[in-house]
C-alpha cells in the first residue's frame, strides 16, 4: 500500500521538475502517440504474416520496430532493469485500451468505454510518470500503482484518493502535460 508519504514525495519530485521554468512536453506526447502506431504496426504485420503465411510482411514488421526503438530513445532515457520494456508495454496497452474503448463507444456502450478511457489513460500517465523520473520502476511501486479501477468520474471530478499513488499521477501528469501549450 502506497503511504502518505510516498505519495509527498512524489508531489516534491513534480515541483522540482516545474520550478524555474515551464515543463512542455507536447512534442513528446505526439512521439509517444506515433510510438503507440508503430507499435500497432508491429503487431498487425506479425498477425498478417502468420495468417497469410507470408514473410513479406516481417519486413515491414522490421522496419517499424527500428523506427519504434530509434524514437523510443528520445523519451525513455532510462535504460536500467526493465524500464523500456515495461514503458513499451505501457504505451502499448494503453493504445489498445483506447482501440477497445472506441468500440464500446461505436456500439453505445458509454460506460464500458470509460472504463476503457480511464484505463487506457492511467497507463499513459504511468508511462511518463515512469520516464520522467516522478515513479521507481522497481516491482514494488509498480504493483501499489495498479490500482487503476477507480470509479468511472472524469479526471477533473475525481478526488484523489488518500493512498493511491496511481490517483496521484494521473492527476499530476495530467496538468504537466499540456498538448495545447507551443
Amino acid at each position: 500500500m502506497t503511504t502518505p508519504k510516498e505519495i509527498e514525495k512524489f508531489i516534491n519530485k513534480t515541483k522540482e521538475l516545474e520550478k524555474g521554468h515551464q515543463l512542455d512536453l507536447s512534442s513528446g506526447e505526439d512521439l509517444s502517440i506515433a510510438i503507440m502506431n508503430l507499435i500497432g504496426i508491429e503487431e498487425h504485420m506479425f498477425f498478417t504474416s502468420q495468417k497469410l503465411g507470408d514473410t513479406k510482411y516481417l519486413d515491414v514488421l522490421n522496419t517499424a520496430r527500428e523506427m519504434r526503438k530509434e524514437l523510443m530513445k528520445k523519451i525513455v532515457k532510462e535504460g536500467q532493469g526493465e524500464v523500456w520494456c515495461t514503458s513499451k508495454h505501457l504505451l502499448s496497452a494503453s493504445m489498445r485500451l483506447m482501440e477497445v474503448g472506441t468500440k464500446s463507444l461505436t456500439k453505445g456502450d458509454q460506460k464500458e468505454a470509460n472504463d476503457y478511457f480511464k484505463k487506457s489513460f492511467d497507463l499513459y500517465n504511468l508511462f511518463w510518470g515512469l520516464n520522467l523520473g516522478l515513479i521507481d520502476s522497481s516491482v514494488e511501486t509498480l504493483r501499489a500503482t495498479s490500482l487503476l479501477s477507480n470509479k468511472n468520474l472524469p479526471l477533473k471530478e475525481k478526488p484523489i484518493p488518500e493512498k493511491s499513488l496511481m490517483g496521484t499521477i494521473s492527476q499530476t501528469i495530467g496538468k504537466i502535460l499540456d498538448c495545447c501549450r507551443e
